[in-house]
């Protein structure tokens, strides 16, 4: 089969690789569209970072050259004798395996696993013509869900479990720091939510997606605003400000959006240090929660609902791509920030054009 092949960092090669063998509890899934994010251009530009290029995954065991890709959705065309009943149906994976017997997962916390990994991070993934993945974590893809829709079932579970891990309540004011790609889909998580929902970023077109999303309000901000000035564009402050920039100063700029006795939920990633006022956070007796990955079976299913239900592509995707085209079309538009929008990959498609859905 074709794959894209992370060696090191700038180096994915589209190459032939073997055909995945299937296990008793696996599927074969031959892949339809895989979705390209922040994550994967980060390892491709600047990794390993999480990819097991030459240290021993502890959980997966996998170590080497990686096929990318773990937001893929497709059609199973072989399944282990315990997973018959997926055979011919069209699935959507929520790559996270979780080991099911730890005392996390039977918390029902399986993101907290301790032998989790992900498919296309920790071990080979979809950014290829098939892959395999246990049965527990691909979902039947609803009858009126499209293919383009269901590719965005993943990171919006990520969304719809960010927006669970908040708290958020019936009128609260949410005030979301950071409009892009997971921006996008915690606002759309928060569709139908009957308080004020004001986006803030630096990007006026992410601005325009977001009031499609469903946005009430929105403020276009410099890179280096302070959090004093910040308060003063949003002086009522929020219950919950859910920071997902993951900007330099970010978490310091949400805690001051935040009133007494509100909730700052932390979704962006930043490896450097910043400094905070824990003192201020305890005086205002400030709730800080956070979040990571979602749970598969909770939030892919009501993803895939929602997308049933209303459709997200026409206002997120910009493109999908051929595998041939990853890198010039997927990859390298992620790292430069060119991107307008979420990029998709089709592994069937030969033909070296980007084009829209």
């Amino acid at each position: 089969m074709k794959a894209g092949v992370l060696y090191s960092p700038r180096d994915l090669r589209v190459e032939d690789r073997p055909d995945p063998a299937c296990g008793d509890d696996d599927v074969i899934v031959e892949v339809i569209l895989n979705g390209l994010c922040g994550t994967d251009a980060t390892e491709f530009s600047k990794g390993p970072m999480m990819v097991p290029l030459t240290t021993r995954h502890p959980a997966s065991g996998h170590v080497g050259p990686t096929i990318l890709g773990h937001e893929f959705i497709g059609v199973v065309v072989e399944a282990g004798k315990f997973a018959r009943s997926l055979l011919n149906k069209r699935v959507a994976s929520g790559a996270g395996v979780s080991c099911g017997s730890c005392p996390r997962c039977r918390a029902g916390r399986t993101n907290l696993c301790a032998q989790y990994y992900t498919l296309g991070l920790s071990t080979h993934g979809g950014l290829a013509e098939f892959v395999r993945a246990p049965a527990r974590t691909c979902l039947e893809i609803p009858a009126g869900c499209s293919e383009f829709d269901a590719a965005l079932a993943q990171p919006l579970a990520v969304g719809i479990h960010g927006v669970r891990r908040s708290g958020v309540r019936p009128g609260d004011t949410v005030v979301l720091l950071g409009a892009g790609a997971i921006g996008s889909f915690i606002l759309s998580a928060l569709r139908g939510h009957d308080g004020p929902v004001i986006a803030i970023d630096i990007d006026d077109s992410r601005l325009k997606v977001a009031a499609e999303l469903g946005a009430s309000g929105a403020h276009r901000i410099d890179r280096d605003i302070t959090a004093a000035q910040l308060r003063e564009l949003q002086p009522a402050g929020a219950d919950v400000v859910i920071e997902a920039s993951g900007a330099a100063g970010s978490a310091e700029r949400a805690f001051a959006l935040a009133v007494q006795g509100g909730t700052v939920l932390l979704v962006g990633l930043n490896q450097a240090p910043q400094p905070l006022s824990l003192a201020e956070l305890v005086l205002r007796e400030v709730n800080v929660h956070t979040t990571v990955a979602h749970v598969c079976d909770q939030d892919m299913p009501e993803a895939l609902a929602l997308l049933a239900e209303r459709p997200l592509a026409p206002t997120l995707l910009d493109c999908i791509v051929p595998l041939d085209d990853v890198v010039a079309g997927g990859l390298e538009p992620l790292v430069a920030g060119t991107a307008s929008g979420k990029i998709l990959v089709d592994p069937r498609r030969g033909s070296s054009s980007r084009h829209r859905a």
